[in-house]
């Protein structure tokens, strides 16, 4: 199957597997090495006090994705 053909069946998906299959990449990308670099990077930065409230993590989230969780 193609990258083309990937990107046709996606867009047949529902919200809810959309959600879940963007998830299942996220989970992929965390258990590569460079992936877990990054994550490991974003912890010490929280670690270090760089934070976000609850608010602004939500308006990130709607800025990005258009929509509330």
């Amino acid at each position: 199957m193609s990258l083309l053909e990937i990107k046709q069946q996606v867009t047949r998906l529902s919200p809810e597997e959309r959600r879940e299959l963007n998830a299942y990449l996220v989970r992929l990308r965390h258990e590569s090495d460079e992936g877990r670099e990054a994550l490991a990077a974003k912890m010490n930065d929280m670690d270090s006090g760089k934070k976000v409230t609850a608010d602004e993590l939500q308006q990130r989230i709607e800025a990005r994705h258009g929509e509330r969780l």
